[in-house]
């Protein structure tokens, strides 16, 4: 048939004489999913972790020079929340991870809130408005929530006692909570 495999035909300036122009339509269509393709990887986090996988390891100092690792707390259910002085939403999340240290740190609960900030004292103004029952370590130069492909502030990991990241949640709502909390709960219950 003829004109099979291209494009409708155009008409430019040639049309005056009744000539049409063909345009090969395959080499388009597979430049235009070529570029859909690079743009998907180029906006997929490289290194991204998913539910399921373990999670990287992590030894990192508190304000007091003390180690935390991420190892040492084997046989726990961590959560690990990286934050930052400027985050808004960290506000809000700091009470709630006090309730739950405080609620469920007995029964294994520990949770590492990652501090990202380049200056030290803009933490420190952070912890003096919003104190932390947990612990905090801090991570200036970026390597740990690089190692984590966190893309934004609050992000968390809840990590089961075996090291497996459970759930990931980017933002905090306080609407979403209570679903954390039961997934820290059964998490528990089962260790």
């Amino acid at each position: 048939m003829p004109g099979a495999g291209f494009a409708r035909r155009r008409r430019d300036g040639n049309a005056a004489r009744g000539t049409a122009v063909r345009r090969p339509m395959r080499p388009r269509l597979l430049l235009l999913c070529g570029l859909a393709f690079v743009a998907a990887l180029a906006t997929a986090p490289a290194g991204a972790f998913e539910a399921g996988e373990r999670a990287p390891g992590f030894a990192l100092a508190t304000a007091t020079g003390e180690t935390v690792s991420l190892e040492s707390l084997r046989g726990k259910v961590v959560y690990v929340d990286f934050w930052a002085s400027w985050c808004g939403p960290c506000k809000r999340s700091f009470p709630w991870m006090n309730e739950l240290q405080k609620k469920y740190g007995a029964a294994g609960l520990a949770i590492v809130a990652i501090n990202v900030d380049k200056k030290r004292p803009d933490a420190e103004r952070f912890l003096a408005q919003v104190p932390a029952a947990f612990t905090i370590v801090y991570d200036a130069p970026g390597a740990t929530p690089a190692a984590f492909a966190v893309k934004g502030m609050p992000t968390s990991f809840l990590i089961d006692a075996k090291g497996t990241i459970v759930m990931i949640e980017q933002g905090f709502r306080d609407e979403g909570a209570a679903d954390v909390e039961a997934r820290i709960r059964a998490l528990l219950a089962a260790r």
